[in-house]
Protein backbone atom coordinates (compact mmCIF):
# COMPACT_ATOMS: atom_id res chain seq x y z
CA UNK A 1 0.00 0.00 0.00
CA UNK A 2 1.84 3.45 -0.99
CA UNK A 3 1.59 5.95 1.82
CA UNK A 4 -0.90 8.70 1.28
CA UNK A 5 0.68 12.02 1.14
CA UNK A 6 -1.63 15.71 1.41
CA UNK A 7 0.07 18.77 0.11
CA UNK A 8 -0.82 22.35 -0.13
CA UNK A 9 -0.04 23.19 -3.79
CA UNK A 10 -1.97 26.57 -4.09
CA UNK A 11 -1.53 28.75 -1.17
CA UNK A 12 -4.56 31.59 -2.10
CA UNK A 13 -6.03 31.58 0.70
CA UNK A 14 -9.36 31.74 -1.62
CA UNK A 15 -12.64 32.76 0.05
CA UNK A 16 -14.40 30.17 -0.67
CA UNK A 17 -12.55 27.84 -3.32
CA UNK A 18 -14.54 25.56 -5.09
CA UNK A 19 -14.96 23.54 -8.42
CA UNK A 20 -11.34 22.05 -9.32
CA UNK A 21 -11.17 20.95 -13.06
CA UNK A 22 -8.53 19.34 -14.61
CA UNK A 23 -7.58 20.78 -17.72
CA UNK A 24 -5.27 18.05 -19.76
CA UNK A 25 -4.14 20.02 -22.78
CA UNK A 26 -2.83 23.39 -20.29
CA UNK A 27 -1.51 20.36 -17.95
CA UNK A 28 -3.33 22.99 -15.36
CA UNK A 29 -6.13 22.63 -12.59
CA UNK A 30 -8.68 25.60 -12.57
CA UNK A 31 -10.54 26.69 -9.59
CA UNK A 32 -12.53 29.48 -8.85
CA UNK A 33 -12.68 31.29 -5.77
CA UNK A 34 -16.87 32.28 -5.30
CA UNK A 35 -16.60 35.35 -3.17
CA UNK A 36 -13.27 36.43 -4.02
CA UNK A 37 -14.95 36.78 -7.99
CA UNK A 38 -11.61 34.81 -9.88
CA UNK A 39 -11.11 32.30 -11.69
CA UNK A 40 -7.71 30.52 -11.13
CA UNK A 41 -5.35 27.90 -13.88
CA UNK A 42 -2.60 26.29 -12.00
CA UNK A 43 -0.16 24.72 -14.15
CA UNK A 44 1.28 21.68 -12.55
CA UNK A 45 4.02 22.23 -14.30
CA UNK A 46 5.62 25.99 -14.33
CA UNK A 47 3.30 26.04 -10.97
CA UNK A 48 2.59 29.29 -12.03
CA UNK A 49 -0.80 30.47 -11.06
CA UNK A 50 -2.97 32.67 -13.40
CA UNK A 51 -6.53 34.20 -12.81
CA UNK A 52 -9.31 36.40 -14.12
CA UNK A 53 -11.66 38.45 -12.12
CA UNK A 54 -15.30 38.63 -12.76
CA UNK A 55 -18.13 41.07 -11.23
CA UNK A 56 -20.26 38.91 -9.42
CA UNK A 57 -19.58 35.46 -7.37
CA UNK A 58 -18.38 32.86 -10.09
CA UNK A 59 -19.37 29.13 -8.45
CA UNK A 60 -18.25 26.71 -10.79
CA UNK A 61 -15.70 26.45 -14.38
CA UNK A 62 -15.91 23.78 -16.87
CA UNK A 63 -14.41 22.74 -20.29
CA UNK A 64 -16.10 23.54 -23.72
CA UNK A 65 -15.38 21.44 -26.55
CA UNK A 66 -15.08 24.84 -28.63
CA UNK A 67 -12.54 25.73 -26.52
CA UNK A 68 -12.12 28.11 -23.66
CA UNK A 69 -14.67 27.86 -20.65
CA UNK A 70 -18.14 28.00 -19.70
CA UNK A 71 -19.03 29.80 -16.13
CA UNK A 72 -21.48 29.85 -13.46
CA UNK A 73 -21.58 33.70 -12.61
CA UNK A 74 -24.08 35.23 -10.39
CA UNK A 75 -27.48 33.56 -11.11
CA UNK A 76 -25.92 33.43 -14.85
CA UNK A 77 -24.34 30.81 -17.29
CA UNK A 78 -21.57 32.66 -19.05
CA UNK A 79 -19.30 31.80 -21.37
CA UNK A 80 -15.23 32.87 -20.32
CA UNK A 81 -12.74 34.00 -23.12
CA UNK A 82 -9.38 33.92 -20.98
CA UNK A 83 -7.12 35.69 -23.07
CA UNK A 84 -9.25 38.56 -23.43
CA UNK A 85 -10.29 37.90 -19.32
CA UNK A 86 -13.96 38.93 -20.79
CA UNK A 87 -17.17 36.90 -20.09
CA UNK A 88 -20.57 36.71 -22.29
CA UNK A 89 -23.99 35.52 -20.55
CA UNK A 90 -25.34 32.85 -22.34
CA UNK A 91 -28.98 32.99 -20.18
CA UNK A 92 -29.92 33.86 -17.07
CA UNK A 93 -31.65 32.12 -14.74
CA UNK A 94 -33.47 32.66 -10.57
CA UNK A 95 -34.47 36.02 -12.13
CA UNK A 96 -37.31 36.76 -9.70
CA UNK A 97 -34.35 35.47 -6.86
CA UNK A 98 -32.41 39.00 -6.32
CA UNK A 99 -30.80 37.35 -3.51
CA UNK A 100 -29.80 33.87 -5.25
CA UNK A 101 -26.42 32.70 -6.57
CA UNK A 102 -25.29 29.74 -8.73
CA UNK A 103 -23.25 27.25 -6.25
CA UNK A 104 -21.81 24.25 -7.47
CA UNK A 105 -22.05 21.97 -11.08
CA UNK A 106 -20.17 19.74 -14.10
CA UNK A 107 -20.82 18.99 -17.47
CA UNK A 108 -22.17 15.08 -17.74
CA UNK A 109 -21.54 12.85 -20.04
CA UNK A 110 -23.88 14.07 -22.82
CA UNK A 111 -22.10 17.97 -23.05
CA UNK A 112 -24.99 19.42 -20.87
CA UNK A 113 -23.90 21.60 -17.74
CA UNK A 114 -26.08 21.03 -15.00
CA UNK A 115 -25.38 23.38 -12.03
CA UNK A 116 -27.57 24.22 -8.63
CA UNK A 117 -28.70 27.38 -6.84
CA UNK A 118 -29.08 28.90 -3.74
CA UNK A 119 -30.06 31.91 -1.53
CA UNK A 120 -26.67 34.10 -0.50
CA UNK A 121 -25.22 32.81 2.73
CA UNK A 122 -25.92 35.26 5.96
CA UNK A 123 -22.86 33.25 7.26
CA UNK A 124 -21.36 30.26 6.35
CA UNK A 125 -24.41 27.39 5.84
CA UNK A 126 -26.64 29.97 7.29
CA UNK A 127 -29.53 31.15 4.51
CA UNK A 128 -32.69 31.40 3.59
CA UNK A 129 -34.13 27.90 3.28
CA UNK A 130 -35.54 26.16 0.04
CA UNK A 131 -34.79 29.02 -2.36
CA UNK A 132 -32.69 27.01 -5.07
CA UNK A 133 -32.88 24.72 -7.60
CA UNK A 134 -31.03 22.52 -9.92
CA UNK A 135 -31.17 23.98 -13.67
CA UNK A 136 -29.61 21.74 -16.82
CA UNK A 137 -28.01 24.40 -19.96
CA UNK A 138 -28.36 22.16 -23.16
CA UNK A 139 -25.93 22.60 -26.39
CA UNK A 140 -28.53 24.47 -27.86
CA UNK A 141 -28.49 27.22 -24.74
CA UNK A 142 -31.65 26.10 -23.69
CA UNK A 143 -32.01 25.66 -19.59
CA UNK A 144 -34.45 23.23 -17.73
CA UNK A 145 -35.31 23.36 -14.45
CA UNK A 146 -34.65 19.95 -12.95
CA UNK A 147 -36.20 20.50 -9.05
CA UNK A 148 -36.75 23.67 -7.01
CA UNK A 149 -36.22 23.34 -2.94
CA UNK A 150 -33.06 23.43 -2.96
CA UNK A 151 -31.03 24.56 0.07
CA UNK A 152 -27.22 24.41 -0.86
CA UNK A 153 -26.94 22.73 -4.44
CA UNK A 154 -23.70 20.81 -4.28
CA UNK A 155 -21.42 17.51 -5.49
CA UNK A 156 -22.80 15.91 -8.06
CA UNK A 157 -21.69 13.20 -10.83
CA UNK A 158 -22.48 10.09 -13.06
CA UNK A 159 -21.99 6.51 -12.71
CA UNK A 160 -19.92 4.78 -14.87
CA UNK A 161 -22.54 3.88 -16.77
CA UNK A 162 -24.39 6.82 -16.90
CA UNK A 163 -27.56 5.70 -15.84
CA UNK A 164 -27.22 7.20 -12.10
CA UNK A 165 -27.09 11.10 -11.02
CA UNK A 166 -25.71 11.50 -8.08
CA UNK A 167 -26.59 14.96 -5.94
CA UNK A 168 -26.05 16.56 -2.76
CA UNK A 169 -28.25 19.41 -0.61
CA UNK A 170 -25.74 19.86 2.21
CA UNK A 171 -28.23 20.77 4.45
CA UNK A 172 -29.71 17.30 3.95
CA UNK A 173 -26.70 15.52 4.96
CA UNK A 174 -27.41 12.98 2.12
CA UNK A 175 -25.89 12.01 -0.57
CA UNK A 176 -28.76 11.34 -3.32
CA UNK A 177 -29.11 9.00 -6.56
CA UNK A 178 -31.54 9.97 -9.49
CA UNK A 179 -32.33 7.41 -12.56
CA UNK A 180 -30.53 9.22 -15.33
CA UNK A 181 -31.58 8.90 -18.95
CA UNK A 182 -28.63 10.02 -20.67
CA UNK A 183 -30.17 10.51 -24.14
CA UNK A 184 -32.94 12.90 -22.48
CA UNK A 185 -31.10 14.31 -19.75
CA UNK A 186 -34.17 13.30 -16.77
CA UNK A 187 -33.77 12.41 -13.66
CA UNK A 188 -36.37 10.59 -12.01
CA UNK A 189 -36.47 8.07 -8.86
CA UNK A 190 -35.00 10.24 -6.11
CA UNK A 191 -33.48 7.79 -3.25
CA UNK A 192 -30.73 8.73 -0.41
CA UNK A 193 -27.22 6.33 -0.84
CA UNK A 194 -25.77 7.70 2.35
CA UNK A 195 -26.46 9.61 4.96
CA UNK A 196 -23.53 11.53 7.11
CA UNK A 197 -22.11 11.05 10.47
CA UNK A 198 -21.58 13.90 12.68
CA UNK A 199 -17.66 14.24 12.50
CA UNK A 200 -18.27 14.07 9.05
CA UNK A 201 -20.25 17.90 9.19
CA UNK A 202 -21.58 18.82 5.88
CA UNK A 203 -21.30 17.43 2.37
CA UNK A 204 -19.86 19.55 -0.36
CA UNK A 205 -18.57 18.75 -3.82
CA UNK A 206 -18.25 15.10 -4.68
CA UNK A 207 -16.84 13.28 -7.66
CA UNK A 208 -16.44 9.23 -8.75
CA UNK A 209 -13.97 7.18 -9.58
CA UNK A 210 -12.65 4.57 -11.78
CA UNK A 211 -14.38 1.78 -9.40
CA UNK A 212 -17.75 3.84 -8.99
CA UNK A 213 -16.92 5.01 -5.46
CA UNK A 214 -17.54 8.98 -4.76
CA UNK A 215 -15.60 11.12 -3.01
CA UNK A 216 -17.28 14.09 -1.00
CA UNK A 217 -15.72 16.85 0.50
CA UNK A 218 -17.23 17.13 3.87
CA UNK A 219 -17.24 21.18 4.80
CA UNK A 220 -16.18 21.93 8.49
CA UNK A 221 -15.18 18.41 8.81
CA UNK A 222 -12.03 18.62 7.33
CA UNK A 223 -12.05 15.20 5.35
CA UNK A 224 -12.87 13.57 2.35
CA UNK A 225 -14.43 10.51 2.34
CA UNK A 226 -14.90 7.36 -0.20
CA UNK A 227 -18.37 5.63 0.10
CA UNK A 228 -20.27 2.78 -1.41
CA UNK A 229 -22.95 4.11 -3.51
CA UNK A 230 -24.25 0.30 -3.07
CA UNK A 231 -24.28 -0.32 0.07
CA UNK A 232 -24.09 3.31 1.54
CA UNK A 233 -21.13 2.90 3.56
CA UNK A 234 -17.85 4.64 4.06
CA UNK A 235 -14.57 2.97 2.93
CA UNK A 236 -12.06 5.23 3.47
CA UNK A 237 -11.13 8.78 5.29
CA UNK A 238 -8.86 11.35 4.39
CA UNK A 239 -7.90 14.73 6.68
CA UNK A 240 -6.59 17.33 5.81
CA UNK A 241 -5.11 20.21 7.72
CA UNK A 242 -7.79 22.66 6.73
CA UNK A 243 -11.54 22.23 8.28
CA UNK A 244 -13.28 24.06 5.33
CA UNK A 245 -12.88 21.46 2.70
CA UNK A 246 -15.25 22.01 -0.13
CA UNK A 247 -14.96 20.11 -3.10
CA UNK A 248 -12.94 17.25 -4.77
CA UNK A 249 -11.51 16.30 -8.40
CA UNK A 250 -9.07 14.14 -10.25
CA UNK A 251 -6.34 15.02 -12.14
CA UNK A 252 -2.68 14.96 -13.03
CA UNK A 253 -1.70 13.07 -15.99
CA UNK A 254 -3.17 9.33 -15.32
CA UNK A 255 -5.97 11.20 -13.12
CA UNK A 256 -4.77 9.14 -9.76
CA UNK A 257 -4.25 12.56 -7.76
CA UNK A 258 -6.86 14.05 -6.04
CA UNK A 259 -7.58 17.96 -5.64
CA UNK A 260 -9.23 19.31 -2.92
CA UNK A 261 -10.57 23.06 -3.35
CA UNK A 262 -11.00 24.75 0.91
CA UNK A 263 -12.49 28.17 1.65
CA UNK A 264 -11.24 30.83 4.60
CA UNK A 265 -14.69 33.07 4.84
CA UNK A 266 -15.94 32.93 8.58
CA UNK A 267 -12.74 32.20 9.94
CA UNK A 268 -11.35 34.10 12.79
CA UNK A 269 -7.68 35.24 13.80
CA UNK A 270 -7.23 32.63 15.43
CA UNK A 271 -8.75 30.09 13.87
CA UNK A 272 -6.65 31.39 10.36
CA UNK A 273 -3.35 31.41 12.75
CA UNK A 274 -3.84 27.42 13.22
CA UNK A 275 -4.78 26.89 9.91
CA UNK A 276 -2.70 29.10 7.75
CA UNK A 277 -3.10 26.93 4.50
CA UNK A 278 -7.40 27.47 4.65
CA UNK A 279 -8.25 28.54 1.35
CA UNK A 280 -5.76 26.92 -0.39
CA UNK A 281 -5.77 23.64 -3.12
CA UNK A 282 -4.34 20.42 -2.04
CA UNK A 283 -3.19 17.59 -3.86
CA UNK A 284 -3.54 14.23 -2.60
CA UNK A 285 -0.90 11.46 -3.75
CA UNK A 286 -0.75 7.77 -3.00
CA UNK A 287 -4.77 6.88 -3.37
CA UNK A 288 -4.07 4.00 -5.12
CA UNK A 289 -7.56 4.96 -7.57
CA UNK A 290 -7.99 6.77 -10.54
CA UNK A 291 -10.59 9.10 -11.46
CA UNK A 292 -11.76 9.77 -14.73
CA UNK A 293 -11.53 13.10 -17.20
CA UNK A 294 -13.76 15.60 -17.26
CA UNK A 295 -17.05 16.35 -19.72
CA UNK A 296 -16.44 19.52 -21.65
CA UNK A 297 -19.77 21.57 -22.07
CA UNK A 298 -20.78 20.56 -25.84
CA UNK A 299 -22.68 24.18 -26.56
Amino acid sequence: MSSIKVECIVQENCKIGESPVWEEKENSLLFVDITGKKIYRWNSLTKEVQSVSVDAPVSTVSLRKSGDYIITLGTQFAALDWKKKSTTTIIHVDKDKSNNRFNDGKVDPAGRLFAGTMAEEIRPAVLERHQGSLYTLFPDHSVVKNFDKVDISNGLDWSLDHRTFFYIDSLSYHVDAFDYGLQTGKLSNRRNVYKLEKEECIPDGMCIDTEGKLWVACYDGGRVIRIDPETGKRIQTVKLPVDKTTSCSFGGYDYSELYVSSACQGMDESSLRQQPQAGGIFKITGLGVKGIPPHSYAG
